[in-house]
């Protein structure tokens, strides 16, 4: 008995117990808490009215939609700005390249909220009213670090002799980054387009101060229902949202392993 006792001890899988318990806890339960509210209403029985409510109010439909567009138009600009720099980084070999990293990485540990506030500040200090173009560049810089990472990285992993063997047959510079260096950075772009997007539709403290509560996200309408007390109503709709988290999250992992499959 002793023996069997200090074997459970030393196993490997009794080191995750605490893991699961913790997960399932604060994530299994809660998520669970929010599909058993999304189909119930304030008496406790099934019902689909939540969900009804949704389609049926054009104001949150069209508060989804606008949120939508909000993460693709932010998305893009942080691909545009991310995968440039994370491409000059990754080609850097300079002795302090990994310094370099660290400065675009470093934002990541500073609280959303401060970083946010700092952004209305310094609109505030420029004397730019605050609204749809703070919103975009307060979403881009608070962003584009989860661009610029997943990005890098996949370059810096990336295998050197398929360029050498590029250049042996010819190609040029750009033909070498077209056909050789992008389709190998895919997985790498996935990520970041997942870690962007997703965040971006579900946020509501970055839009309430750059916006002055004026322009409201799909983050922002649950934010309200929840406050109001109206939990089947915002369980409803954070189930939505976590729909569209799981089908992006599906589609972003079926293109990384396709990308890892042609390579």
């Amino acid at each position: 008995m002793e023996k069997r006792r200090i074997k459970l001890m030393v196993s490997r899988q009794s080191w995750t117990m605490p893991y699961a318990i913790f997960a399932a806890i604060f994530v299994v339960l809660p998520l669970l808490l929010i599909v058993a509210f999304a189909f119930t209403d304030e008496e406790g029985c099934f019902t689909l009215y939540n969900f009804q409510k949704f389609l049926a109010h054009p104001e949150a439909i069209n508060t989804f939609v606008y949120s939508i567009g909000i993460a693709f138009v932010n998305t893009l600009i942080c691909i545009a700005l991310g995968y440039p720099a994370a491409y000059i980084l990754a080609q850097t070999k300079m002795k302090y390249s990994s310094t370099i990293v660290m400065l675009f990485i470093l934002p990541m540990w500073v609280n959303v909220l401060v970083r946010t506030l700092a952004t209305v500040a310094l609109f505030d200090f420029v004397d730019i009213p605050l609204g749809e173009t703070a919103l975009l560049f307060g979403m881009v810089y608070n962003f584009i670090p989860f661009m610029i990472y997943p990005i890098y990285n996949t370059l810096q992993k990336m295998d050197r002799s398929y360029l050498e063997a590029a250049e042996d047959l010819g190609a040029s510079p750009f033909q070498r980054f077209y056909k050789v260096v992008l389709p190998l950075s895919m997985p790498g772009v996935a990520s970041g387009i997942l870690m962007v997007f997703m965040p971006t539709i579900s946020t509501f403290a970055i839009s309430e101060l750059l916006t002055m509560n004026n322009i409201k996200l799909f983050g922002t309408t649950i934010q309200e229902n929840i406050n109001n007390s109206m939990w089947n109503y915002g369980a409803a709709l954070s189930l939505i949202m976590l729909f569209l988290i799981g089908a992006s999250t599906f589609i972003a992992g079926d293109d990384a392993s396709q990308e890892g499959g042609i390579r």
